[in-house]
Order: C-alpha cells, then sequence, then structure tokens
C-alpha cells in the first residue's frame, strides 16, 4: 500500500472560489428605488438606514431578500413547487453572488391559542422527552405531555396472517396530554343567552337579536315556521322541550313554508356561522356581536394550563411540566441547570443552551406557556431568532427589520452582541435600522434617501460609520444628535391615580400619573410597563389608546379608506361632474367589474397558496374605465389615490381642487410623519409604527383628552423623531394629557414627567424604581435608565 504523502504547494494567493465575496445588486427599480446599484459585502454585518420611506425594505425585502427566496424554491421538485406560492423575479438589472435568505421580520406570531411561546420554539419539545424520561409517574411518551395532542382509544379487527388467515380484535390506545374539558386551549367559552334573544318578546315580535335575524329574512323564518312552537308566545312562557328545541335541537331535516329545509338550535347555529370563526376576519357588526355575547374563563379542569390530569401528575424533583412552563424562563433555566440525570445528559445541554438564549436576547421575563399571539411585534422577532442562534448553518444571509423594536438602550447593547455573533459564525446579516448605537456596529452603511416616497429611492452614502459621520446625508447629520434635557417643565394640573396594579408581574403599585403634561413610562423590556398603563388606565370615555396592533381592515383598505378621507374626495369629484358619489369608491358602483375593485386578481388554488396578479382590464387602477373619464382639479380618482400624502395635501390646498375637508385629514397624516405614504395603499403594507401613527391621526380629531401612545417612534428615523416631539408638544399644548410608553432617549429627555419601572424584567420587575423630571433622573443615576440617560445628554 503506499503512502500519501502531503506536499506543500505554495497556495495561489486567491482560490477562484473565495472570489465571490459580495452580493451585487444593479438597476434595483422595486417599488420606489430609482435604478439603485449597490455591493454588499457578504459575511459582515450591513445596516441600512434612511427615513422611513425611503425605499429601505423595498431593497432588503423586497430585492435582495425575495429573489434569494425565489431561487430557493425552483431548486424544488415540480410537485413541491405545485404547493408552493409563484413569485415573480424582482424589477432588477443584475442581482448576484446571493446566498440563501433567512428572513427574521416582525410578523406579529398566529393568534392561535394553542401556540405558545414553548411551542414556537424547540423548548417544550425538549421538555416533553425530559419529562417522558424522568417523570414520576411514568404515564406515556412525550406525546403524553403535548397540550396538543388527545388521548385516543379505538377498536377493531386486525388480520394476522400466521399461515391461515386468522382476525383478531384489537385496541388501540394513544395518550396525549390535552386537556379533554378545554380542547388544550386553557379556557372554556360561554354564551351569554341574554345577547342571543330577549327572552320577554315572542318570535314575531323579533326576540332573537342575532344580527341577520331580524326583519323577516329566512334566519328568523326558519324558527317562527318550524312548527317547533307558537311564534305569538313570548320565549319566556315557553315549556322545557320547547326552550331545547329553539336553543338545541341537533340538526334535523323537514319541510319548513314547503322548501326542505334542516331545522337546527339557535345556540349550534350561531356557533357554527359565526361563533367558529377568526374575530378578525368578520365584519364589524358581527364582530361586535361575537365580542358581546361570548365569555371566556379559565378552565375550571384543568385551571389554565391545558394538560390532562395525567401530565399535572407526573413530575420531577415536585414540578410538573406545567408547572416548568408556568416559570419565567431565566428561573426554568436555572432548575434545569441543576438536574443533573446521565442518562439524558445531551438533551439537558441542549435544552439549556436554548434557555439561556432567551435570557441572552433579553426575553427571560417570558414563560413558555404565555401564548405566541399576545407577543408584541418586536418580542416575536427575537423569539424567531432563538430558532437561529444554536443553528449550524453558515454563510448565509440573515436579514432582520428594526431588531431593537420594544428594546431599552440596556438591551440593544446585547441585542449587538447576538447580532455579531452571527457574523462571526460566517454569515452575512443586513439590518434595517435607525438606532445609532446598532449603526455604530455596522461593517458597511447604504444610506438610502434622501427623502422619502418618491423623494427618496436612491443611496446617498455606502461606506463606514466614520464616513457616514463626516458624509452631509440627513442620516450623517443627525448621527450624533442628542436631545438636550429641558430647562423647564410643565406644571401638571391634576392626576390620574392608580392603586393597587397587580396586572401580569406588577407587585401592587400604587402611581399617581400627572396630567396636563407629557409623561413617558419607561423601564427595560418586561419590566411591566404596558401592563401598568394598559391593565390600569382604562380605554374609559376621554381616554384614547393608541396601540402597534393591526388594524382592522382588508387588503382593500387603504389610508383614504381607513381615516375617512375618501369621503371629501368623492364629494367633491360627485359635485365636479354631476355624477353619484358611489362611482368614485372602488369598493361600490365604480368598482372594475374583473377584480371587483381590488387592483388585483387573487387566484385562490385551494390546498396551495393563493397567487395575486395585477387586472388586466383596469391595469390596477380599480375602477371601471368611464369612471377615469371624470377628472377634479385635472386628475382622475386613481391618480388622486396614487398621491402621496404631501402631494394630496398641496392637491387639496388651493386652487381648483380645494377641498377643506379633505385638506385637514392630510394636515394630520403629514403632523405624524406620514407624508411619503400613498394615500391608496393598501393597509396590509404597513409597518407597526405606520400603522400607529396612523391611528393616531385618526384620533387626533377625537374629543379625548388623555392619549396613550405605544412607543410611537418606532421605524422613526433620527430627524423624523424630532417631528414627532413637535407634535407630542402640540397635543399637550391644546389641553391634552399625553402618555408615552418610550425606550428612546430623545423622549424620555423631552418628558415633563418620567416614570421609570424595574430594576429587571419579569417578577425582577414591576415595581416603581423611579419618579420625577429627567433632570432629576439623570443627578440621582439610580436606575439603568438614568445610566443610560445621562451618557446619551453627556452629563
Amino acid at each position: 500500500m503506499s503512502k500519501v504523502t502531503k506536499v506543500d504547494a505554495q497556495s495561489p494567493a486567491l482560490h477562484a472560489a473565495d472570489s465571490h465575496d459580495l452580493i451585487r445588486v444593479h438597476g434595483a427599480r422595486v417599488n420606489n428605488l430609482k435604478d439603485v446599484s449597490v455591493e454588499i459585502p457578504k459575511r459582515r454585518l450591513t445596516v441600512f438606514t434612511g427615513v422611513s420611506g425611503s425605499g429601505k425594505s423595498s431593497l432588503v425585502f423586497g430585492t435582495v431578500a425575495a429573489e434569494s427566496q425565489r431561487l430557493i424554491n425552483e431548486t424544488y421538485s415540480a410537485f413541491v413547487q405545485g404547493f408552493m406560492p409563484t413569485l415573480t423575479r424582482p424589477e432588477v438589472d443584475v442581482l448576484d453572488g446571493l446566498t440563501t435568505a433567512i428572513i427574521v421580520d416582525q410578523q406579529r406570531m398566529g393568534a392561535d391559542p394553542r401556540s405558545t411561546v414553548g411551542t414556537a420554539t424547540d423548548a417544550n419539545a425538549m421538555l416533553r422527552i425530559l419529562f417522558s424520561r424522568l417523570g414520576t409517574p411514568h404515564i406515556g411518551p412525550p406525546s403524553a405531555y403535548a397540550f396538543n395532542v388527545p388521548s385516543v382509544r379505538a377498536s377493531g379487527a386486525i388480520t394476522v396472517e400466521r399461515g391461515a388467515r386468522k382476525t383478531e380484535k384489537a385496541t388501540f390506545t394513544r395518550t396525549g396530554g390535552m386537556c379533554p374539558r378545554c380542547e388544550g386551549r386553557g379556557a372554556v367559552s360561554d354564551i351569554d343567552l341574554r345577547q342571543l334573544f330577549d327572552d320577554s318578546l315572542s318570535l314575531n315580535e323579533g326576540a332573537i337579536t342575532v344580527p341577520g335575524y331580524k326583519g323577516g329574512g329566512w334566519n328568523s323564518r326558519l324558527y317562527i315556521e318550524s312548527g317547533f312552537f307558537d311564534p305569538d308566545k313570548p320565549i319566556s312562557k315557553f315549556t322545557k322541550k320547547e326552550l331545547h328545541d329553539f336553543l338545541h335541537r341537533e340538526p334535523t331535516r323537514m319541510k319548513i313554508a314547503g322548501i326542505n329545509m334542516t331545522y337546527e338550535g339557535l345556540i349550534p347555529r350561531v356557533q357554527k356561522s359565526m361563533l367558529s370563526k377568526d374575530t378578525e376576519a368578520l365584519q364589524p357588526h358581527i364582530r361586535e356581536f361575537v365580542e358581546r355575547a361570548v365569555t371566556f374563563t379559565t378552565c375550571p379542569e384543568c385551571d389554565g394550563t391545558r394538560l390532562s390530569e395525567g401530565a399535572r401528575s407526573s413530575k420531577i424533583e415536585g414540578i410538573s411540566i406545567a408547572d416548568a412552563c408556568a416559570m419565567q424562563i431565566s428561573d426554568l433555566a436555572q432548575w434545569v441547570r441543576d438536574l443533573d440525570e446521565p442518562s439524558v445528559a445531551p438533551l439537558l445541554t441542549k435544552l439549556r443552551h436554548t434557555l439561556d438564549s432567551f435570557g441572552e436576547i433579553g426575553l427571560g421575563y417570558l414563560a413558555l406557556d404565555r401564548p405566541a399571539g399576545t407577543l408584541s411585534g418586536g418580542e416575536a422577532q427575537r423569539v424567531k431568532m432563538i430558532r437561529h442562534l444554536g443553528s449550524s448553518l453558515t454563510d448565509v444571509t440573515y436579514v432582520f427589520d428594526e431588531p431593537t423594536v420594544g428594546l431599552h438602550p440596556h438591551d440593544i447593547q446585547r441585542m449587538n452582541d447576538l447580532l455579531l455573533r452571527l457574523r462571526d459564525k460566517g454569515n452575512t446579516v443586513l439590518v434595517v435600522e435607525h438606532k445609532p448605537e446598532v449603526i455604530a456596529i455596522a461593517d458597511h452603511i447604504v444610506d438610502l434617501g434622501p427623502g422619502a416616497g418618491t423623494e427618496g429611492g436612491t443611496v446617498c452614502f455606502e461606506g463606514t460609520v466614520e464616513g457616514l459621520r463626516a458624509g452631509g446625508t440627513i442620516t450623517g447629520r443627525h448621527f450624533d444628535d442628542r436631545a438636550a434635557l429641558k430647562q423647564t417643565v410643565r406644571k401638571p394640573d391634576g392626576a390620574l391615580e392608580i392603586r393597587g396594579a397587580s396586572a401580569n408581574n406588577l407587585h401592587d403599585v400604587d402611581v399617581d400619573v400627572p396630567l396636563g403634561v407629557l409623561t413617558v413610562i419607561t423601564g427595560v423590556a418586561g419590566s411591566g410597563k404596558s401592563s401598568l398603563v394598559h391593565g390600569s388606565i382604562p380605554a374609559a370615555a376621554g381616554v384614547v389608546s393608541v396601540d402597534q396592533g393591526p388594524i382592522r381592515g382588508s387588503r382593500r383598505s387603504n389610508p383614504a379608506t381607513y381615516t375617512g378621507l375618501l369621503e371629501p374626495i368623492r364629494k367633491a369629484f360627485a359635485k365636479a361632474n354631476g355624477v353619484k358619489p358611489a362611482l368614485f369608491s372602488a369598493n361600490s358602483e365604480g368598482a372594475c367589474p374583473t377584480c371587483n375593485g381590488a387592483g388585483v386578481v387573487y387566484t385562490d388554488l385551494a390546498m396551495m397558496a393563493g397567487v395575486a396578479s395585477t387586472c388586466e382590464e383596469c391595469e390596477g387602477k380599480r375602477f371601471e374605465a368611464s369612471v377615469l373619464d371624470y377628472r377634479f382639479g385635472g386628475r382622475d380618482i386613481s391618480e388622486v389615490l396614487a398621491l402621496s400624502v404631501t402631494e394630496a395635501e398641496e392637491f387639496f390646498g388651493a386652487g381648483e381642487a380645494h377641498t377643506p375637508a379633505a385638506h385637514r385629514i392630510l394636515e394630520r397624516l403629514a403632523d405624524v410623519g406620514l407624508g411619503y405614504l400613498t394615500i391608496g395603499q393598501p393597509l396590509t403594507t404597513l409597518s407597526g409604527g405606520e400603522r400607529q401613527r396612523l391611528k393616531l391621526a385618526t384620533h387626533m380629531a377625537d374629543k379625548g383628552g388623555v392619549y396613550v401612545l405605544d412607543e410611537p417612534t418606532t421605524g422613526l428615523h433620527l430627524a423624523d423623531v424630532e417631528q414627532l416631539l413637535g407634535l407630542l408638544d402640540r397635543l399637550v399644548d391644546s389641553g391634552k394629557s399625553v402618555i408615552v410608553i418610550e425606550h428612546h432617549q430623545a423622549v424620555m429627555a423631552h418628558a415633563d414627567w418620567i416614570i421609570d419601572l424595574g430594576p429587571g424584567a419579569g417578577h425582577d420587575g414591576g415595581r416603581i424604581v423611579f419618579e420625577g423630571t429627567p433632570a432629576d433622573l439623570v443627578a440621582a443615576r439610580s436606575t439603568l435608565t438614568a445610566a443610560h440617560l445621562a451618557a446619551y445628554v453627556g452629563s
């Protein structure tokens, strides 16, 4: 056998395979990008910055990540591709050097009640295996601890072939951990019968108060003409059998008014038609009814743990899986560290690593049984990051959308460390971000602008942090901006008393929130800010609460319809042309007949993901061709809806198109920093921060005296924060009280009064650690917030 000898040949300066170290983008024209060309270094941290609406997401998500996703999908077999949405190639001339893109965005997680922080990561699965191995008494395999798996027993005949055929009876069982009463949801729903009918009335007098069951339609005739009861008799006088037939009768085929129909009790009928559907997808009046009629209470059988009695009885060192999932993750990590069992050593190591990742990323205050739908956008994004931190993949492109959302300056440092760790594993990290703390750690910066919308879409700067500081771009000029502490603060004219607040992690908090001033509630992520504000300040009369929750509107809704702006525009068009206002609504008579006014045709492919393509008849304009012949101020309705808020404000502000009602709404939209939004843009395309500012603009006309805002600086460029501070000042000066939950130091410095919660997160928080003016906070330097604010204002 010959011996292989290794000869150290002189290696070439650079192997051909190592020369592909750039992602090259040439001629990108997605959305507002104007033929953008950039070269992004691989295996480096690149931050994309620029004012809101400058084209950052269009370049990073709409071009680079979208094309990477499309190319990966093309590698699958034709059969698998059939189950995937057909992605069109982004509008770009050249895109090469791409690697697999993993998008970690701020889309909130599904609100399914069976989805929790534990099921969204691998933590729950590992705990189930741990309990199935070590739990006493032993109740079965990992599925016996899963609240998503029901217990099943079945019996049947099986044929066993042993020479001659032989049939045997067999019983099959599967032990699941699902609570049989609430089916793993942790809560049981009850129906308030008073919301379904008025028992003092008869059916003919309109006793049924469910939407759609009034006024002689088929829904009410079904009961009136069924023959089971006298329709002129008040429901309170029904016999026991009549009441059962009215409310609970099983589906029964019968002739009603000469037509073969299925009669069914009112409760199962309403449950199927309304209560089993996602409330967000219902029409507003039906959603209102459902919210009134259905009451949710903690399941009495499993006490909200979602688990069967068997799963709750099996314990490790006195702790059941329900107890483990209810623990704060930082405490659970300590409990797992104390377990010493050689038989499951590799599993314990992996579980410890996953739980420690929660702490590293600033989510140690969560519990694994926290419903995924209750996480904020920033928390959801960080939970998704957990999966990637332990990944063995390298040389992939991670794409982040403002990973610092909802993070206190103290937590941003930890987030920075994680981004650098991902990069140091040999990955390309692309981050869309406004915070100077994150921009400062970038290896490469791409600054887009100079403005927003049609005024943006060009690259203003590419290079290092030092180059950005020296450059003349808006980001460069504002990079070292520091808001100074106010010399004088406003005096409150009253106080909102909160006594004994104990929602979530609050420890019986008593606090007076001053009225008539700008109050900022701050503290590290998970310290109890939202619990204090949303749990203790009821959204009653006079309180306008503006959060980042999804706007209730479909893909047909846009800023014009949401704010009521379309109403004066339609009337102005109708008056100028002597026709009906309904013609100028894409949801009414003027809609293109092919796409029904959506502008795109949605092809529902049954079990496959649907595909949207621009309507060929109206070319995405959404209106019938004849409607576009009517003009107002020299433009047709589709051209007006394509205007940005700033352009529309100018258009309706003066000249022949002068419309004061429309101009007032547009002024408010510009006031909150949404001047770049197109007034006809679908609401589904807006970011969380944009949605909040749209809600704020809509509520600014309300009569409310107290405004509660939840991180209004989300998604705002450094330059736009000044405009927001001006807006908050104007609100306070007009006699309103403004309460802001915020981490941005510029807003803290601008406050009249600060309430700081902490000192830590989860059960380490929930207390008031400081109340007073920003100057007093900086002088005291007694809290984490104080230390960061002092460093920010340079004192």
